[in-house]
């Protein structure tokens, strides 16, 4: 009996799908293709093209897709990309009877469970509570945030569009930048400043406000160069570089923590995304986890909280195989 089945993770900047089976009770190795997101006017592109590749004699009984963006009555419109997918029509496009979709930081908290400990990297180890709120968040093309809530002893993962809640500065500095930004955007949320077009935009704004020693100056950088400052700090030592990753990391945490307060998450706070096992350095020097723990009167709360990271790069794509597994077993 055919019991092959999709998955994938959908992003702004690449997609990523997946075609296995199951044998004997066992998920099978997966047929795996990597996409340029933008080099595709559709997902529907995408998917023919993934399905002509995998050569299938039959249509797979189920799919389903990660996707960063809000998942309305199974319909999305991509954040940072102009795809509009709905799972009815992906459903009878390609014959797939089963199709869903869901959002990528929901896969992402689905996944959190099956991480062993060579997937994380801790920053606080505090003092987890059993069944205690859990909280997964992550800077990439966007910032993605979900909650985990246990409920009758099972977590059950519940997707947000919290990147997008107003940044809230915590010093002169930080002042500074977002009356800059905006000037350019007017509403300026978190994922303008924790994404690689924020980490670009921190880097701009001290390139007009901060004196550069000579010989080490750099052009203001295009709109999503986050890896190209990472690069100009990590292998060039640029001051301003080093100096926009350790803004980053200050507001990161301080983010994180208003997240952790948030959802009172003494089960955990866990960070995804695509920049955190890049800059794991600068996360771990100190600044991430100060702006973190410095809450007033509940830091000493804070420090109770365990924070770490993910390291695992397919943590949604893990998820949405657990949630299309689930999906089958229906």
């Amino acid at each position: 009996m055919n019991k092959q089945f999709i998955y994938g993770d959908i992003g702004g900047t690449k997609t990523i799908l997946q075609l296995t089976e199951i044998i004997a009770g066992e998920i099978q190795r997966p047929f795996t293709q990597y996409y340029e997101s933008q080099s595709f006017a559709t997902f529907s592109d995408v998917l023919r093209d993934f399905l002509n590749r995998a050569d299938l004699a039959d249509p797979p009984l189920a799919a389903c897709f990660a996707i960063a963006g809000p998942i309305i009555a199974q319909q999305v419109k991509l954040t940072n990309l102009r795809w509009h997918i709905n799972s009815a029509d992906i459903a009878h496009e390609f014959s797939i009877p089963k199709v869903k979709l869901i959002n990528d930081f929901e896969a992402a908290a689905l996944a959190v469970e099956t991480l062993s400990p060579d997937d994380l990297m801790t920053l606080q180890a505090g003092q987890p509570h059993a069944q205690a709120m859990r909280v997964i968040l992550g800077a990439g093309t966007g910032m993605g945030v979900a909650w985990l809530a246990c409920l009758e002893d099972r977590y059950f993962a519940l997707s947000t569009e919290a990147g997008h809640i107003d940044f809230a500065p915590s010093n002169p500095l930080q002042i500074d930048l977002l009356e800059s930004l905006q000037h350019k955007f007017g509403h300026v949320s978190v994922e303008r400043l924790l994404s690689g077009s924020g980490l670009t935009h921190i880097f701009n704004f001290l390139q007009t406000n901060q004196k550069t020693p000579s010989g080490l100056a750099a052009p203001t950088l295009k709109e999503d160069s986050g890896a190209t400052v990472t690069t100009l700090a990590q292998t060039h030592q640029h001051p301003l570089a080093i100096k926009s990753l350790n803004i980053f990391a200050e507001i990161y945490g301080a983010y994180a923590g208003n997240l952790a307060l948030a959802g009172l998450c003494r089960g955990g706070v866990y960070i995804a995304g695509g920049i955190a096992p890049k800059i794991i350095n600068t996360l771990k020097s100190g600044d991430f986890m100060r702006a973190f723990c410095d809450k007033g009167r509940f830091s000493a709360l804070m420090h109770e909280i365990p924070v770490h990271i993910i390291t695992n790069p397919e943590i949604s794509l893990l998820g949405a195989q657990r949630a299309v597994h689930n999906l089958l077993n229906k």
